[in-house]
């Protein structure tokens, strides 16, 4: 006998604008592309309200981004990159847009290898993690990880970075830079990618700053030679997502807190992180722990008023919190369906509301909504 009541725990526990402290909120509107939407990106105001929206020709691959010229760039879900191993379905990109905020499509840009996560950078250009087979001889290197049979292939990082032209003119590949042994697979994570690009950022001084999943922690790249200039190692952070460059020169990363050592219940937490020294100078973490929590994908945004938007991505939760970590903001995504392909629902079943990153803007930067 069917029950009246909704199976959806998320939505039962409550969905759109949660809680508002406007004398407290930066403000703004909110951008979400949620994975399982078919291609609809929705802006938000503070209250919740659809101030806008888009809908795009493929399901979100990733995340959605407003650019400076006020258009839309899209990361899409490339409908014939071919199944590398088995998550590759539900977290794999490849199809770029740039969208007016009328619909129209001004600029695109395809790569089936591209995985995660991708900016769009001032100059126009595209940085973007894609990755590719490991040359022969290199995976038996790579210390820890769980195997899933004897003929796995090892996929690896290759970040390239693409102009307006769709021309290559810069590429990174994880294995001419990284010694395997200083960079071993967490046991909780399988072998078939390494190290798992899962975020990007570029510092003030060009330095491209990559998480990695698979190992934990988070390294920045010299552009010129390649060479790693900066490590923050898993002993600071736990399995973490988008590495944020600040003003100030400090990192903020969204810490899943996937096998944290030394807790005894998952949790995530949010941190800012001096990589001078490593230290972590400031963090947000639920007061009860995992009651905030995300397994995978998430970020955080520092907005101009010295608050923290963030993502927690697996439930369709969004919040903002003040520098003394008071919520001041909360939101859940009212829109839930299952991912279209059997391949994606296989790793991630049932109907979802999540968002893999999402993004607050002034009013400033959308004069067009206004208009």
């Amino acid at each position: 006998m069917a029950t009246t009541v909704d199976q959806i725990t998320q939505r039962r526990r409550g969905v759109g604008l949660i809680a508002h402290d406007p004398a407290a909120s930066a403000g703004g509107y909110t951008l979400i592309a949620p994975q399982t939407a078919d291609g609809h990106v929705y802006l938000i105001d503070i209250e919740g309200r659809v101030a806008h929206q888009w809908k795009l020709p493929v399901r979100a691959g990733r995340h959605a981004v407003i650019l400076p010229n006020g258009n839309l760039g899209y990361n899409g879900n490339h409908a014939e990159s071919p199944d590398r191993y088995a998550p590759w379905s539900m977290w794999h990109g490849g199809d770029f847009y740039e969208v007016t905020p009328a619909g129209d499509v001004v600029w695109r840009y395809q790569d089936p290898a591209h995985h995660h996560d991708a900016q769009w950078l001032p100059n126009g250009h595209l940085l973007y993690a894609a990755c590719d087979v490991v040359p022969e001889g290199f995976a038996a290197r790579v210390p820890g990880g769980t195997a899933h049979g004897p003929d796995e292939v090892m996929y690896a990082d290759v970040i390239r970075e693409v102009n307006r032209a769709g021309e290559l003119v810069w590429e990174w590949k994880a294995w001419e830079h990284l010694k395997p042994e200083d960079f071993p697979i967490h046991p909780g994570f399988g072998r078939y990618h390494w190290p798992l690009v899962n975020g990007l950022g570029v510092m003030a001084d060009g330095t491209v700053l990559m998480s990695l999943r698979t190992t934990a922690g988070i390294i920045g790249v010299d552009k010129a030679s390649g060479a790693v200039t900066l490590h923050v190692p898993p002993s600071v952070v736990s399995h973490q997502h988008a590495p944020v460059p600040l003003a100030n020169g400090h990192i903020l990363a969204f810490d899943n807190g996937n096998f944290r050592e030394g807790a005894h219940v998952a949790f995530s937490r949010v941190v800012e992180i001096d990589p001078a020294d490593n230290r972590v100078v400031w963090s947000y973490q639920d007061e009860m722990v995992n009651a905030f929590y995300t397994a995978f994908m998430g970020n955080a945004q520092r907005l101009w008023n010295g608050n923290t938007h963030i993502t927690e991505s697996a439930t369709g939760r969004l919040f903002e919190v003040n520098p003394d970590g008071e919520v001041v903001w909360e939101y859940v995504i009212p829109w839930f369906a299952e991912y279209p392909d059997a391949a994606a629902r296989k790793t991630g079943p049932g109907r979802l509301n999540s968002v893999f990153q999402t993004f607050r803007y002034p009013a400033s930067a959308l004069p067009w909504l206004r208009a």
